[in-house]
């Protein structure tokens, strides 16, 4: 197809269709409920289409005023009809960008803004290396289709210069990168003494306690099979430790995860599942933990490090350099590695964590602000709306 430039009227509102796999609780989708919560709305309006169901985030987003539509595609499984809908969709309302999330969205939503002759479309890339097993089947297809693809998109955002990286070697080769590192609302994520306490109480955690925690949903690859090894290992020299996980499918009801905790250390474990108390559950924690063998930039240790909880993460995607100094890096998959990290700050005392969380938060105001994060994405969409594209 070739390509026409049709100049927009520069004093109407720039329409972002947002294509994402789904809306489920995840960095990428949360990353994307922040910046619609803080766009512009006199210059910007917005849209969401999820591929599979509203989710969670999903709900949230709509609660707030951008109006979500769900394709309901089974996970796995092409659906010709999604794609023909998707572009009907596009081609209805006409975005000046089709902004489109994660892979499988990645694929879908430029084969349906070419079918509806709209050229404006972005890419975000949220991963570096995910584990060897990702690879292959259906998304190793979808990642072999978007490398021969990733020259048609005017841009391709990266969370992660570990994720652009990873990608440059995988074959991608877009006409320009755009590395937008996720950002974080430093009020809502903050030290908060005596909400930390209240949470703790609820919790049946006592001053003695050491809660170390790690937020994520499950899958293999954030690593809770890793974070449980650890535990078991930490548990035997240290009593007063706790371990929660948090995040959907992180409960007793999960049997796979649940066969990995020993009977002797359950009253050590607190599974939490999928909550809505984020901000408060994170300042409980003393250490916060990212276990995972794949990440580009996990929300959940921003987050963490805003709330002045300091962090042991796995040295994947850009966690050693979010880090930094204020908290410790692993090898990923190594339980004893990850152990020994987490007893030097339980070493450290009260005082010594708090002045590694106080390290971190001040990392994160310096770079990782959501105002800052979200002006970048505005001018992003500003430059690629400047001339719309629309193939013929």
């Amino acid at each position: 197809m070739n390509a026409a430039l049709v100049l927009r009227n520069p004093n109407s509102k720039i329409r972002i269709l947002h294509v994402i796999t789904g809306l489920s609780t995840g960095g990428a989708e949360t990353t994307l409920q922040k910046l619609l919560h803080g766009m512009d709305r006199a210059r910007f309006e917005c849209r969401v289409v999820s591929l599979t169901d509203i989710g969670t985030v999903g709900t949230q987003i709509a609660a707030a005023g951008d109006p979500v539509e769900a394709l309901r595609m089974k996970r796995g499984i092409p659906n010709p009809l999604a794609l023909l809908r998707l572009a009907r969709q596009i081609r209805d309302w006409s975005p000046d960008v089709v902004q489109t999330w994660l892979y499988h969205a990645d694929l879908l939503g430029l084969l349906a803004a070419r079918l509806a002759r709209v050229g404006n479309v972005a890419w975000n890339v949220r991963c570096s290396y995910m584990g060897e097993d990702y690879y292959r089947g259906m998304s190793g297809l979808v990642l072999r289709a978007l490398v021969r693809l990733s020259a048609k998109p005017l841009a391709v955002v990266v969370n992660s210069q570990a994720g652009q990286e990873l990608h440059e070697a995988l074959g991608y080769r877009p006409k320009r990168w755009v590395v937008i590192p996720n950002g974080f609302d430093l009020v809502q994520f903050r030290s908060d003494t005596s909400d930390r306490a209240l949470v703790r109480t609820s919790l049946g955690l006592s001053d003695e306690h050491v809660l170390i925690g790690m937020v994520g949903r499950y899958d293999p690859v954030k690593g809770h099979d890793t974070f449980v090894a650890a535990a078991t290992k930490a548990a035997k020299s240290q009593p007063g430790l706790k371990f929660a996980l948090i995040g959907p499918g992180c409960d007793w009801d999960n049997a796979g995860l649940k066969a990995l905790i020993t009977p002797d250390l359950a009253e050590r474990f607190l599974l939490l599942g999928e909550r809505r108390d984020m901000p408060s559950l994170t300042r409980a924690l003393d250490i916060a933990t990212c276990a995972s063998i794949g990440e580009g930039f996990p929300n959940v240790i921003g987050e963490a490090m805003a709330c002045e909880v300091p962090c042991v993460v796995t040295d994947v995607g850009d966690c050693a350099a979010i880090v930094g100094s204020s908290g410790r890096v692993v090898a990923p998959e190594n339980p004893r590695e990850l152990a020994d990290a987490w007893l030097s700050l339980v070493d450290l005392g009260t005082q010594g964590r708090r002045s590694l969380g106080s390290m971190a938060r001040s990392r994160i105001e310096r770079a990782h602000s959501i105002a800052v994060v979200i002006r970048r994405y505005e001018t992003l969409y500003e430059e690629l709306a400047g001339a719309t594209v629309q193939n013929c």
